[in-house]
């Protein structure tokens, strides 16, 4: 007889794992794992790591999906190994080597070039990234050996420091706007050194005001007796958000969607405009939009029955 398919349970689960990305592992690949272990129904995540990079990759379970694309307009911070003098076809070491070049570099050289790339630069995608055209992603054209025309991008690099040069490896402390390819900026760097370079070591530690401090790693995840209490709260996406408490009438009428005209109830507001994350008491009702005459205007709302 053959027996029925059980299809499995899923928990509603809520929070955020800030999991440590191992090398070799997709970033959808270290989601689908962490939603198995911790028996998740809805995950996220909150923009892609190379396969090749490491660190922080925030994973959003539940409630806190409707607050991940926060993080993906979010800042991002990295410490990066770039090898002078080896172009390859990826600009990092999943690549082939196609160039190799002597690397006569001094300190005085490295420090006269790094300026040229801080603060607002143009950078064009790499061939081999997941941007897509006519609906195929660029990694696919790269494999088949096509090469597209791409427009250079604008990005912002908002701090780009040495941290260590002993030939032929350039450390740095990078952090960067959404959308800049770290891998590009180590090529481009090398470039601008006239050996070129490619990326042999990427780590990510900071996503917006997420750090490192609190980082788990898979192992840890899947060896814990109590894996849920690894878990960061939904609200920790929303810690740069000035915070807005409610009292329970006007929490229902938030709840409800409605906008809501604090001026004259009394409650402690931020003394500036935008967007704010909205409690009752502990519990996180959403974030809104303070607006002048402290008008509360809803825009993601916690789900009433958690």
């Amino acid at each position: 007889m053959k027996q029925a398919h059980i299809k499995r349970v899923r928990d509603l689960v809520d929070g955020v794992l800030l999991l440590d990305k191992p090398v070799g592992l997709s970033s959808n690949d270290a989601l689908i794992k962490a939603k198995r272990v911790l028996n998740a129904k809805k995950a996220g995540h909150t923009g892609t790591l190379d396969p090749f990079a490491t660190g922080l990759l925030p994973l959003c379970f539940g409630e806190a999906t409707k607050f991940s694309q926060d993080l993906l307009e979010a800042d991002k911070t990295y410490e990066t190994t770039v090898h002078l003098g080896i172009t390859t076809t990826t600009g990092d070491t999943e690549g082939e080597a196609i160039d190799m070049r002597d690397v006569d570099v001094t300190l005085a050289q490295i420090d006269a070039v790094l300026p040229q790339f801080r603060g607002p630069i143009m950078q064009v995608p790499p061939m081999y990234s997941a941007l897509k055209r006519d609906g195929k992603a660029y990694y696919e054209y790269a494999r088949e050996g096509i090469t597209l025309e791409r427009e250079a991008r604008p990005v912002t690099i908002l701090k780009l420091e040495l941290i260590s040069f002993e030939t032929p490896l350039l450390k740095l402390a990078v952090t960067c706007s959404k959308g800049t390819y770290i891998r590009v900026l180590g090529e481009d760097i090398g470039h601008a050194l006239g050996c070129g370079a490619h990326l042999v070591q990427l780590r990510r530690t900071g996503v917006g005001a997420l750090t490192i401090d609190g980082m788990v790693t898979l192992e840890a995840l899947q060896s814990h007796e109590a894996p849920l209490s690894l878990l960061a709260p939904v609200d920790a996406l929303l810690s740069s958000f000035p915070a807005v408490q409610l009292t329970g009438e006007l929490a229902k009428r938030f709840l409800q969607g409605q906008r809501l005209a604090l001026g004259k109830e009394g409650l402690a507001l931020p003394e500036t405009l935008g967007r704010v994350r909205v409690y009752h008491d502990t519990r996180l009702l959403g974030t809104a939009n303070l607006q002048e005459y402290a008008i509360l205007a809803p825009e993601r709302l916690i789900a009433a029955a958690h």
